[in-house]
């Protein structure tokens, strides 16, 4: 699209007919993660000034919806999946398929492009890593956490979330 390429814009400076030519001029693509293994994963980085994991989602919780960051604002806030209408959504955990089908689709050669990722295995360590810091937190922070993250749990088949229980 002309004006994207001038000065990097954010969509909302657009008006909604500039927004639907422009969307419809690309393949969007979304990226999703379970929104507890994207708290674990930011945790782990050290994005989090907290000593433990259940202070640090206490951290989460206070800073509210509007005031979160980005690396742990619910997905629908930041992507607006009920606005845009994505063409695909790669769910991580399973990456190698998905992504192997995009590449086909668009015409690459799969095996040069695409980087070794081993799915199963970050699967069951999301898995454990899960199970542990859930049982770090208390049942209130569970059920906040649970509602903090409603619309994602409900936007995305995350049937295997701790937040979903």
């Amino acid at each position: 699209y002309h004006q994207l390429h001038t000065r990097e814009t954010r969509l909302s400076e657009f008006n909604q007919t500039e927004i639907k030519a422009m969307l419809g001029s690309y393949t969007k693509v979304l990226f999703v993660r379970d929104p507890f293994h994207r708290l674990i994963a930011t945790f782990l980085q050290g994005m989090g000034i907290s000593p433990s994991f259940s202070s640090f989602v206490q951290e989460v919780l206070d800073s509210g919806i509007h005031n979160s960051s980005v690396a742990w604002k619910p997905l629908v806030s930041l992507c607006r999946p009920c606005l845009i209408q994505y063409d695909y959504v790669v769910m991580f955990g399973f990456l190698r398929q998905e992504l192997g089908h995009l590449l086909r689709r668009a015409g690459l050669a799969v095996g040069s492009l695409l980087p070794e990722l081993t799915d199963s295995q970050v699967q069951w360590t999301y898995r454990w890593l899960s199970e542990q810091m859930f049982s770090e937190l208390s049942a209130q922070q569970k059920k906040q956490l649970s509602h903090f993250y409603r619309w994602d749990l409900a936007a995305f088949p995350f049937s295997s979330s701790f937040l979903s229980d």
